[in-house]
């Protein structure tokens, strides 16, 4: 089992408070750090029906955010958990993703997703209809880039003629889908990714998932699951028993996350303290 926490939507407005936070994970052997957002802001109260932290911001970019603390931590890996893919021409994902990977000497993860914010989509001039459809050629055009100095593909969205990267990162990088539980959507999971990070319990949608990635010919006991462990005044026997009920589900790696309203100091010291607990129980 891996362990991992993520800074918030709007992480910190802290620049020594983000350090703190990535040097404590990987001074107490967390395996990964993560985060979250888009890639624009709306005003609080734009969208009544969603919590404003998950459209207002302001958020960080995963990649300068990512690039800053691989020059301060040592071990613990970095994922996007999710990174908007079809705002971006894939081209640059794929160019900022493969430096990153290599100067943090391959620790670096790509999380994807398609988003439900047309009002985004709009500004950066992509057809919101189409979003679904092109995460999975641009996938499909990522895997190249990284394994093939020089890419000739055509697709509906993309045209490569000779033209590549020149370096491509060593090892790949992995690619994980968050995403929710659409039968659609598991299956473009099971299809194209390394990962399924799952929103909400994923108890049932793993059930259908397992089926199509047997469907694809793919062996599940390999693919990974990232699941939330929520920990809080609850107390310790509440995280053990959420933690051991995902591990039976599958789950390879427990992003550990405080609630909302603690104070980044409290939040940073529950998430310490669960993953001692968790680590021992769990059998790391």
């Amino acid at each position: 089992m891996k362990f991992g926490a993520g800074y918030s939507l709007t992480a910190l407005d802290d620049p020594i408070a983000i350090r703190d936070f990535a040097q404590a994970l990987d001074g107490a052997g967390f395996d990964f750090v993560t985060t979250a957002g888009h890639l624009l802001s709306s005003p609080p109260g734009r969208y009544p029906e969603r919590p404003n932290a998950t459209y207002a911001g302001p958020f960080y970019d995963p990649f300068v955010l990512f690039g800053y603390l691989a020059g301060l931590t040592r071990q613990i890996r970095f994922r996007t958990s999710i990174l908007i893919l079809p705002l971006y021409p894939t081209a640059i994902v794929a160019k900022q993703a493969a430096q990153l990977s290599t100067l943090s000497g391959g620790r670096f993860e790509l999380g994807v997703g398609i988003s439900w914010n047309g009002s985004e989509n709009a500004a950066l001039g992509q057809e919101f209809g189409s979003r679904g459809r092109r995460i999975e050629e641009q996938i499909a055009v990522l895997r190249r880039l990284w394994t093939e100095p020089f890419v000739t593909f055509e697709g509906r969205w993309h045209r490569f003629d000779a033209v590549g990267l020149n370096r491509p990162p060593a090892g790949g990088i992995p690619i994980w889908i968050g995403s929710g539980t659409d039968d659609r959507v598991l299956r473009r999971v099971a299809k194209l990714a390394d990962g399924w990070i799952a929103q909400g319990d994923p108890a049932e949608p793993m059930a259908r998932l397992r089926r199509h990635l047997l469907e694809y010919g793919r062996n599940p006991d390999e693919f990974g699951l990232t699941a939330r462990v929520a920990v809080g005044p609850q107390g310790t026997s509440v995280w053990i028993d959420s933690a051991q009920r995902l591990k039976s589900l599958g789950a390879t790696h427990l992003a550990i996350g405080a609630e909302p309203n603690v104070a980044p100091a409290a939040a940073l010291a529950q998430i310490l303290e669960a993953k001692r607990v968790l680590d021992s129980e769990l059998g790391g």
